[in-house]
């Protein structure tokens, strides 16, 4: 499709997949704020909210790869339209939830909800808009998500006494519903652009993505970083701080703050000049690289306390923005009819990476604990010992390939 024959850029394409993004990362994100006020309410240990907090990622990842077959069928204005609605019954579950089982399912009926917002938006890019503007287009839609985990900080810390969680719950279930009715609005028919292979075709293109090397370079980078980051910046960053930095709630909300603005400045600037970028022939892969290696010098400086506290936890956000760049380095090597079905296979990796990093680190805190260590020290060895992981992840993409232009 021509530039002149787009659709309307931003209100009919753009700002629906945004506002879906934004509710998907604030959902993400909103357990690290909210966290003491669960564990005191519900008398939670450590492995249990950690465990609660992943059920969204248990669901978000189990949906992957029916998420991205049906995209690549039905097209994302059906699939994210009606999953948002399974959102908002689980923003009503949650927010009349009184159980530890009984607020896991709601999480998992989030998570479940909003699992096609990001892959919905990236498919909808690679429909509607000429190649080269992806990588921008995936930058800013990120934005929009890292827009979701700032609410999920200070501003969320400074309504919490006025609504409480509960009301919050309450906010974030009309949140949906509208989001769900713009999607159903405004999108433009996709009926041309979806793919009318069969359902045993699509599952065993599933299998050979997986089976592919080109995918599987990928495969620990995105389970590590990505499902590391989420894991840290949705539950752990805010003990951390409390914790190892010595702050209280409101303390660490605003050092929260802090990361999730370098977040958004990182995917502004993806978004700015990621055109510019794929122009200039330097390329997702080469993004990663560099991204990842200062995402790794930012965690040790973190843990051997040699930053400014402020400037490392913007530079671990900034940094963090290359995240969005494995999606399209991974769907680079396999054709454009799979996008989908690749997108979610490195999503899948992911919410897998952040339900292991963030119920594993709960389980290593409450081991430390019983065997004698402060939580401060416990949270010191959890986290080097996921950047020990990360670093083994990142030692593949030194011998990444260049993908087929």
């Amino acid at each position: 499709m021509s530039s002149a024959q787009l659709p309307s850029t931003l209100g009919r394409v753009f700002l629906p997949f945004a506002l879906g993004y934004y509710l998907s990362y604030l959902l993400r994100t909103v357990n690290a704020v909210i966290s003491p006020a669960l564990s005191a309410e519900l008398g939670l240990s450590a492995a249990e909210l950690g465990l609660l907090t992943s059920a969204y990622f248990v669901a978000f990842g189990l949906m992957q790869i029916p998420i991205g077959i049906a995209l690549d069928r039905y097209g994302p204005r059906r699939v994210e339209g009606s999953l948002l609605l399974v959102t908002a019954l689980g923003g009503v579950a949650f927010a009349t939830g009184d159980s530890l089982a009984s607020l896991g399912l709601a999480r998992g009926l989030l998570g479940l909800g909003v699992s096609a917002c990001l892959m919905a938006g990236l498919k909808g890019f690679a429909m509607w808009y000429p190649p080269e503007r992806h990588g921008s287009m995936t930058g800013f839609i990120m934005a929009a998500g890292a827009l979701g985990a700032l609410t999920a900080s200070a501003p969320l810390e400074a309504l919490l006494p006025l609504l409480g969680w509960r009301g919050l719950f309450w906010g974030i279930t009309a949140c949906a519903l509208l989001a769900s009715a713009w999607i159903f609005i405004s999108l433009p028919d996709e009926a041309p652009h979806t793919g009318q292979d069969t359902l045993a075709a699509a599952l065993a293109s599933v299998a050979a993505i997986f089976r592919s090397r080109d995918f599987l370079r990928y495969a620990g980078a995105a389970t590590f970083f990505t499902g590391g980051f989420m894991a840290l910046q949705g539950l752990w960053v805010v003990p951390w701080l409390m914790n190892v930095s010595g702050l209280e709630l409101a303390g660490a909300a605003r050092y929260l703050l802090i990361l999730n603005l370098g977040m958004l400045a990182g995917q502004l600037a993806m978004g700015l000049f990621g055109t510019r970028l794929a122009r200039s022939g330097i390329r997702s892969p080469a993004i990663l690289r560099v991204g990842y290696a200062g995402m790794l010098l930012v965690e040790l400086a973190l843990l051997i306390d040699c930053l400014p506290l402020g400037l490392a936890w913007c530079l671990f956000g900034v940094f963090s923005a290359v995240n969005s760049q494995s999606y399209l380095a991974a769907a680079g090597y396999f054709p454009r009819a799979q996008f989908g079905r690749v997108s979610t296979a490195v999503n899948l990796m992911a919410f897998a990476g952040a339900f292991a990093v963030q119920w594993g680190m709960g389980l290593a805190l409450d081991g430390l604990q019983l065997a004698g260590h402060a939580l401060d020290v416990a949270l010191k060895i959890a986290f080097g010992g996921l950047l020990a992981v990360q670093f083994c992840a990142y030692l593949p993409l030194l011998r990444v390939k260049r993908a087929p232009v």
